[in-house]
């Protein structure tokens, strides 16, 4: 849960920072940087990478779409009770098929990595997510 709220956060504020300086944040080279430092941080061999990295995509691919559909209720009339209860339901249910996906996903990478592998992959990718936000509230300093 940790992970995937620090997750959107990321994400809103790299949308945000790139809005503010005019550079616009490109999702394919945030996810080819991504890529790379889980692969580096796993110690992935190329067989193993050509194995995983499918399925992964597979799989980020459906956590943004659950993410996306979330984002809509920004946007909702606060002065309305009806609406805010409905936004609260959803967003708790895009917090629970995340984490369903996320076990999902979790049980597939490990009928092609070893634990051990799949397990420094969950860090790696944590510890990216860290180091981006880190470097993206710096930039808005």
């Amino acid at each position: 849960m940790k992970h995937r709220l620090l997750l959107i956060a990321f994400l809103m504020t790299v949308v945000l920072a790139g809005h503010a300086q005019q550079r616009p944040f490109n999702p394919a080279k945030f996810e080819a940087e991504l890529e790379q430092f889980v692969a580096t941080e796993a110690a992935l061999t190329p067989q193993e990478s050509s194995r995983f990295f499918p399925i992964y995509r597979e799989m980020r691919k459906k956590q943004i779409a659950i993410m996306s559909a979330g984002w809509k209720n920004k946007h909702i009339d606060i002065s309305n009770d009806k609406a805010c209860a409905e936004a609260i339901r959803q967003r708790d249910n895009n917090d629970v098929e995340l984490k369903e996906l996320q076990r999902t996903y979790h049980n597939k990478f490990l009928q092609v990595l070893p634990a051990r592998k799949v397990i420094r992959i969950i860090r790696a990718e944590d510890k990216f997510h860290r180091q981006a936000f880190k470097r993206a509230t710096r930039r808005d300093r």
